[in-house]
C-alpha cells in the first residue's frame, strides 16, 4: 500500500508540475498553478492510490472494477480544462450537448495532454503521441466541434513542428485573440 501511495502521489505531482511548466511556456501561468488540485482531495486521491498501477490512469482500473469511476466524475466536474465539464442541456432540444470551451481552458487541455503523454510514455515519448491519442478517441468523443478542431490544430502543430514552435505560436495567438 505504501508503494501505491507513493507511486500515485509521485505520478500526479510530476504530471501537475509538467502541466505548470507547459502553461508557463504557453503564457498562462495561473492556469498551470490551479491545474488538477482536486487530485489531492480525498475523493480522487484515495481512489487513485487504491487503483494505482503506474502504467495508466487509476481511473481506468476503477472503471473496470466498479463499472464507473467516482474519482473521474469528481475530477471532471471541478476541472474546466476537461471537455467533459463543458456539457449542458440545450434549451431548444433539452438534450445534453457539448458547449464550446473558453480559449484558456483549451490551451490548458493541450498542456495537460502533452504532459500526460510524456509522463505515461517516458523516454519513448515523441511529439506525435498526443495527436495519436486524440485521434484514437475522436470517433466516440462528445466535444464541441470548434473545440475539437482547435485542439486538433494544436496537436498537429506539435506533431509537425515541435514544442518550441507550438508554444511560441500559442503565446502569439493569445496576444491577439480571445476566442478561436
Amino acid at each position: 500500500m505504501v508503494k501505491q501511495l507513493w507511486g500515485h502521489f509521485s505520478t500526479i505531482t510530476r504530471h501537475r508540475h509538467a502541466v505548470i511548466a507547459n502553461c508557463i511556456r504557453a503564457g498562462l501561468p495561473l492556469q498551470g498553478l490551479k491545474h488538477d488540485l482536486s487530485k489531492y482531495s480525498p475523493t480522487e486521491f484515495l481512489q487513485g492510490v487504491r487503483y494505482y498501477q503506474g502504467t495508466r490512469s487509476p481511473n481506468e482500473q476503477e472503471r473496470a472494477a466498479l463499472g464507473y469511476s467516482l474519482a473521474w466524475m469528481h475530477h471532471k466536474g471541478r476541472n474546466r480544462h476537461h471537455f467533459e465539464y463543458w456539457c449542458d442541456y440545450d434549451p431548444v432540444t433539452r438534450v445534453m450537448t457539448p458547449v464550446k470551451m473558453p480559449l484558456r481552458f483549451v490551451i490548458e487541455m493541450f498542456c495537460d495532454r502533452l504532459a500526460a503523454s510524456k509522463i505515461y510514455n517516458g523516454e519513448h515519448f515523441t511529439d506525435d503521441m498526443p495527436l495519436a491519442y486524440f485521434l484514437k478517441g475522436k470517433p466516440t468523443r462528445s466535444i464541441h466541434p470548434e473545440t475539437s478542431q482547435f485542439l486538433e490544430r494544436l496537436l498537429r502543430m506539435l506533431a509537425r513542428r515541435g514544442e518550441d514552435y507550438t508554444f511560441a505560436w500559442i503565446r502569439w495567438y493569445l496576444r491577439g485573440h480571445e476566442d478561436y
